[in-house]
């Protein structure tokens, strides 16, 4: 049993070479979101505070530190696609999330596809797209109840793409598709790894 743990209060600093809260909640799945302005320009970046947070209806959600570009359009639009970002376009995604100004579509080469339900465009070449629409725009605070400088959206699953290579005997089977996972360095990715299956017990 431990019995000396490393022990720091985040706002006194954690003493080590790294902050550690991105390691320890980790890995995550990656948020990358397109979405347009209401002047119809596109963006696409990804996300590592990203999460499904409720089942019917499916809500997803992401928080960006900062006023970003993509919380700009969705709070004009109030829709945005996520898409999932897989090994084989980890390349892209990653040339999508320098945070200049331009169309991320075009410097990633990333084919559009449209969507059916929702304005902002899918990536062509992944495999899971979800067109949402936003439920909640919510500026976080902290213990005291001031306001940081991170928006979390939430939205709801409209309308969801899969590639049919992904299903096997109708299941989803999310190892085909190699997603990756946002870990806990500047430059950390994570494929998953050991699969086990675990039932909750019954009342």
């Amino acid at each position: 049993m431990v019995t000396a743990f490393h022990f720091y209060e985040p706002t006194a600093g954690h003493g080590l070479a790294h902050d550690p809260m991105n390691a320890i909640v980790a890995p995550r799945p990656v948020g990358w979101i397109s979405s347009l302005s209401a002047a119809g320009k596109r963006n696409l970046a990804p996300y590592s505070f990203f999460n499904l947070f409720n089942y019917r209806p499916p809500i997803i959600g992401f928080s960006s530190v900062g006023w970003k570009g993509s919380v700009a359009n969705i709070a004009e639009t109030r829709e945005f696609v996520w898409n999932l970002a897989t090994r084989a376009q980890a390349d892209a995604m990653n040339a999508t999330s320098t945070g200049e100004d331009v169309d991320e579509f075009e410097r990633a080469a990333i084919d559009p596809l449209p969507s059916r339900l929702v304005a902002p465009p899918r990536v062509g070449g992944s495999p899971v797209q979800f067109e949402c629409r936003l439920t909640q725009l919510i500026r976080l605070t902290d213990h005291t109840g001031v306001e940081i400088d991170a928006w979390m959206i939430l939205g709801e699953v409209i309308g969801v793409h899969i590639d049919p290579a992904m299903l096997g005997g109708g299941v989803y089977v999310t190892e085909r598709a190699r997603p990756i996972l946002r870990g806990g360095g500047p430059a950390d990715y994570f494929e998953p790894g050991e699969k086990f299956a675990m039932r909750r017990p019954q009342p």
